[in-house]
């Protein structure tokens, strides 16, 4: 899981960090509110951990402008204020949990677990677009009567282009998604997967295309061919 934690106390980040990435989880730090926002417009994170009291920016404020932007990238506040007051201010604001410091660090791993159980329990096992169909659970992907298997990579791919459908997805985000944020992989790979699943599309006979925008992203295109 990619993370990125919104907390200025550095040794408590450093800590924090450490432990994250001990459970397999990669972690970016920032120290700063209007930092956090470069960070959050990046899209490449699957869960923020977020300080109320932020220097230049209010971590409430920030998560209220997430939402409010259409951003619904799972948030647990983590703060000292612990009254019930700013509880449900942080929840009411677009939290999805909210933890009171100082808190043992098996109960957020344990919150963290919990969030993304109940995440993945409604989270739809199929995704379409246009006349395709992707099977997340068997990396199976369909085209009316016809269906061929993908590979972890090329599945993953798949589920971020199905997702957005139409709307261009950034490279870098598609790069840090599938392969990882501190990845090594050149930006070389990210176009010889495409390449690979647009075969798979001309091997389904599908009308779906996998459009590129130079300099910016991918994006898919569903056009059914006039009869001439």
């Amino acid at each position: 899981m990619t993370i990125l934690l919104l907390e200025d106390d550095k040794d408590l980040c450093h800590a924090l960090s450490w432990q994250l990435q001990q459970e397999g989880h990669q972690v970016d730090c920032c120290h700063d509110g209007r930092e956090a926002e470069l960070y959050i417009k990046q899209g490449i994170y699957d869960l923020i951990l977020l300080d109320c009291m932020l220097p230049g920016e209010d971590g409430i404020r920030i998560l209220k402008k997430m939402r409010a932007e259409g951003n619904l990238t799972p948030v647990i506040i983590l703060s000292a204020l612990g009254e019930v007051d700013h509880r449900v201010t942080g929840l009411n604001a677009g939290a999805d949990d909210y933890l009171v410091k100082p808190f043992a660090f098996s109960e957020l791993s344990a919150r963290i677990g919990s969030l993304f159980r109940r995440k993945d329990a409604f989270r739809e096992a199929k995704l379409s677009f246009g006349d395709l169909s992707l099977d997340i659970t068997e990396k199976c992907l369909f085209c009316g009567e016809k269906q061929c298997s993908l590979s972890q990579t090329e599945s993953e791919l798949m589920r971020l282009l199905l997702k957005a459908g139409d709307k261009t997805t950034a490279r870098p985000v598609l790069l840090h998604k599938v392969w990882g944020i501190d990845t090594s992989v050149e930006d070389s790979n990210l176009d010889n997967y495409i390449y690979f699943l647009r075969k798979r599309l001309k091997t389904l006979n599908s009308h779906v295309s996998i459009v590129n925008r130079r300099g910016l992203g991918y994006h898919l295109e569903y056009k059914i061919s006039s009869p001439v």
